[in-house]
């Protein structure tokens, strides 16, 4: 499977999920609160992957536009969880303890940016890519609900993306102008692979409150 197929079945099942939740009334304001916090651990600390990639000796020796990119990245993703925050207060909801996979992913991938940094650009693909197919359904889903305001909205509306801030297509687009060896691609299809896991499970946590046992 290529990384834009994987990216495909990562955004189908995302979608099935979403699908399901709005057949099911909704999504709840507890729900939303752990999508919240689901989002700050992921992303609080998140730019020492990127930079630590960056810093990686064979990607200044041959990938510079590579690690140019990285960097830029790193320093818009770096506050993000910060908004997270924001919304999860301005929600009146306080933040939810980290549930046990993304510790599990934490531990993976900083393993990952020293041994095999493009596993974890793999991941990458996933994150900013799994939405694209959903959405109108978050819209109707955002409709839905009676507790989804602007001012507990601006993690979820940034990262829906737009032409200022395209980083699903921009990570792709950076790999495939690194002249990527075959072992680096596959290492980036296995990162993809690997995230598509954890972030349905992470789903699953958001919308059941509990790990997918």
């Amino acid at each position: 499977m290529s990384i834009q197929s994987q990216m495909e079945f990562a955004q189908i099942q995302l979608r099935e999920r979403f699908d399901q939740l709005l057949k099911a009334g909704g999504i709840s304001k507890e729900q939303y609160a752990r999508f919240l916090s689901m989002q700050y651990h992921l992303t609080k600390g998140v730019q020492k992957h990127f930079m630590g990639i960056a810093a990686n000796s064979d990607i200044g020796k041959s990938k510079k536009r590579l690690r140019t990119w990285l960097l830029g990245f790193a320093q818009e993703e770096e506050f993000h969880y910060q908004i997270a925050l924001n919304d999860l207060k301005n929600l009146g909801e306080p933040l939810v303890d980290c549930p046990l996979d993304i510790k599990l992913w934490w531990l993976h991938f900083d393993k990952m940016v020293q041994e095999r940094p493009f596993a974890r650009l793999g991941a990458t693909c996933i994150l900013e890519n799994i939405s694209e197919k959903s959405g109108d359904v978050i819209g109707q889903l955002i409709q839905q609900s009676t507790f989804l305001k602007p001012e507990n909205l601006k993690f979820l509306t940034i990262h829906q993306h737009g032409p200022n801030l395209d980083h699903g297509n921009q990570i792709v687009e950076a790999l495939e102008e690194a002249d990527l060896s075959e072992a680096e691609w596959k290492d980036v299809q296995e990162g993809a692979e690997v995230a598509t896991v954890f972030y349905l499970r992470f789903v699953h946590w958001i919308i059941h409150g509990s790990p997918l046992q």
